[in-house]
């Protein structure tokens, strides 16, 4: 049996959760989120908790159980209170400027690069004096948010011999040596 699929989840107050034909609908003060869920599942709303429960037995309902009852369970964190990641640019030049929906980002490419971000996430970014840049994404949706993070992120990503690159706040790179001087 999947132990995280049996764990009851917690709905927070201020969220609605409606289940129907397969589609589970969370509303929050931050938004709305639906998802679909598999069939194999019966999904229960008792009281001001989401219980999961399998069908059958098969593999793919395990499988099934406990990846639903965590997207569920970040859908109703989403809402009520989001999701946050933090990029750091490291480099010589490296600089990152918003203006309303776009994300400019300097890198060390002949060319800025204009990154146009979905309506449902929002974006700041603040430089300060003798650290790297640093770009905050957040939103109500944890899988946009991680799709988004990644494709910046992708841009340029971290490189093991001098570190620069597009990183985690807190990251750490495993660096490597440089080559070795002739005998």
């Amino acid at each position: 049996m999947s132990r995280i699929g049996k764990l009851p989840i917690e709905i927070t107050a201020g969220v609605t959760v409606e289940i129907a034909n397969n589609i589970v609908k969370v509303k929050g003060k931050l938004g709305e989120l639906t998802q679909s869920y598999s069939p194999l599942l019966d999904i229960v709303q008792e009281g001001n908790q989401i219980v999961l429960t399998r069908n059958t037995e098969s593999k793919e309902a395990n499988a099934q159980h406990g990846l639903t009852r965590s997207l569920i369970a970040n859908m109703i964190q989403g809402v009520s209170e989001g999701f946050k990641n933090e990029l750091e640019l490291v480099g010589v030049g490296y600089r990152a400027k918003t203006t309303n929906q776009e994300l400019e980002l300097s890198l060390g490419f002949s060319h800025n690069i204009v990154f146009r971000l979905p309506d449902e996430v929002t974006v700041s970014a603040e430089q300060s004096k003798g650290r790297p840049p640093v770009v905050t994404l957040s939103s109500f949706d944890k899988q946009l948010l991680g799709q988004v993070t990644a494709k910046i992120r992708s841009l340029r990503k971290p490189e093991p011999y001098k570190g620069k690159g597009i990183k985690f706040v807190g990251e750490q790179i495993r660096r490597k040596a440089g080559k070795s001087a002739g005998k």
